[in-house]
């Protein structure tokens, strides 16, 4: 049996469609039905039938995620066998959410560097949702990001690292200014300062002031967490976001937090990886430092 036919038939089953697995794995339609029809025969058994315009798993084709599954995680660790296992080494993909990459993962990172020398590191600042996607499809190898958009741990193994409380912060003079964000039915005319539409901290405030009743001149959307510090810093408006990225900021009076009653005013960060992804030394490793750079830091 043709190893290319079971990856094959897995990019079928994660893509969702004949026509997106040729796209991913760069084959022709062609190419795509000619290896179902020999995977078929090899098996004696229909996987795919036609449903509409659709191709979608039989019986028998459901039964064989599993198998497949196991069949390429166990291809996948034997590439590596060559080598020495009790060393970190290989490409390691990461994608990290923008505020834990810049507050959060510098100490794991050093750490990694200097215990795998041999590692290729590959970071990424990336949306939550986009990383959860990215690792589903398999374009990375491991995730650190907030498990509150919703991770999907029927396909994803889960890591806690730890839980964030989100504040809301202005300058003095803008906290002076507008210090009530607690009273409902309220029209304050300041902006609110913060990341894309996508950002969970973003979703969780906007959630609340429509609670409240409460809204506010307008939204800059910006896609740099330093930037947006500056432009709250200067006067601009309000932001929301994890505490640990604006504490030094608190510590010296350049921002003011604003009271809320947000009920759920914390977030859980986590490293995750594909569900039965074969987890190398390398990835073990950095999941490991992730979570327990968390717990040295704790008292901090």
């Amino acid at each position: 049996m043709d190893l290319k036919y079971l990856q094959t038939f897995e990019a079928i089953v994660e893509e969702g469609s004949f026509t997106k697995a040729a796209r991913k794995l760069n084959y022709t339609q062609s190419t795509i039905t000619f290896q179902m029809d020999q995977l078929e025969r090899e098996l004696s058994a229909r996987l795919f039938e036609k449903v509409g315009r659709n191709m979608v798993l039989t019986k028998a084709g459901e039964s064989l995620i599993p198998y497949v599954e196991r069949v390429l995680r166990a291809v996948e660790q034997m590439s590596c066998f060559h080598s020495d296992l009790a060393e970190y080494q290989g490409d390691l993909k990461v994608g990290v959410g923008e505020t834990l990459l810049c507050y959060k993962t510098a100490p794991a990172v050093r750490e990694f560097c200097r215990r795998a020398p041999k590692a290729r590191l590959f970071l990424r600042s990336m949306n939550c949702y986009d990383i959860r996607d990215a690792l589903l499809s398999g374009s990375l190898d491991l995730g650190v990001f907030y498990e509150d958009i919703g991770v999907g741990k029927d396909n994803l193994t889960v890591y806690p690292i730890a839980s964030y409380p989100l504040v809301l912060t202005a300058s003095p003079q803008v906290k002076e200014k507008f210090p009530d964000f607690v009273t409902p039915g309220q029209n304050l005319e300041v902006p609110f300062v913060i990341n894309e539409t996508a950002c969970v901290f973003r979703q969780i405030f906007e959630r609340y002031l429509q609670e409240k009743s409460i809204t506010l001149g307008y939204t800059v959307e910006l896609w740099s967490i330093p930037t947006i510090k500056n432009l709250v810093k200067s006067g601009m408006g309000v932001t929301y976001l994890p505490r640990f990225a604006v504490q030094e900021e608190l510590e010296r009076g350049e921002l003011a937090e604003i009271p809320t009653e947000v009920a759920h005013s914390s977030i859980t960060a986590v490293c995750a990886c594909r569900r039965n992804k074969w987890m190398s030394p390398a990835m073990e490793l950095f999941a490991e430092l992730m979570a327990g750079g968390e717990e040295n830091s704790a008292g901090r």
